[in-house]
């Protein structure tokens, strides 16, 4: 018996898009695969890593624990949303500025979970910081430059804030 193709709606970095996808499908293949926004990565596809985070309606979720069709109707942000090579987005200039990548495989689920967590805490100290992104895990880097890089994406909020 084939499986059940659903149509699923899904607004993904602001754009609208509708695709056919089999039944269970997850969000992360439904970006890589369907709408061929690669930066999503999915490393243990078991939800334990967090390279596959992405923001379901501002909030973030593991995109390998989400089946596409129950995100019909939803925004999603992926990394590729987040700021573009020309203007990048104060997390993506953190993480370039304190070095907080090496092979860059889980810098995505990292910037996305920094996203949401600074959205809600605009000025964390260095404990929340490392408590926020505690969920994400990179084998390359530590998480001393990591963690410099969240409380430096929270400096360049403020700063742009203050900014005309």
């Amino acid at each position: 018996m084939p499986e059940q193709v659903l149509p699923v709606a899904l607004t993904v970095n602001g754009a609208a898009h509708r695709v056919q996808v089999p039944s269970r499908r997850l969000l992360s293949d439904c970006l890589r695969h369907d709408l061929r926004l690669t930066g999503t990565h999915v490393g243990c596809e078991h939800g334990v890593c967090g390279a596959c985070t992405v923001l379901l309606d501002g909030v973030p979720v593991r995109s390998c624990l989400v089946l596409a069709a129950s995100a019909d109707g939803a925004e999603v942000t992926t990394v590729e949303g987040l700021g573009t090579e020309e203007a990048l987005s104060p997390e993506q200039q953190a993480f370039r500025e304190c070095h907080a990548l090496q092979c860059g495989f889980c810098t995505p689920g990292f910037l996305t979970t920094v996203r949401a967590y600074l959205d809600d805490h605009p000025d964390p100290t260095e404990e929340e910081a490392r408590e926020a992104v505690a969920g994400n895990l990179c084998r390359c880097t530590g998480y001393q430059g990591i963690v410099r890089a969240v409380l430096r994406a929270a400096e360049i909020r403020r700063e742009r804030e203050v900014a005309p």
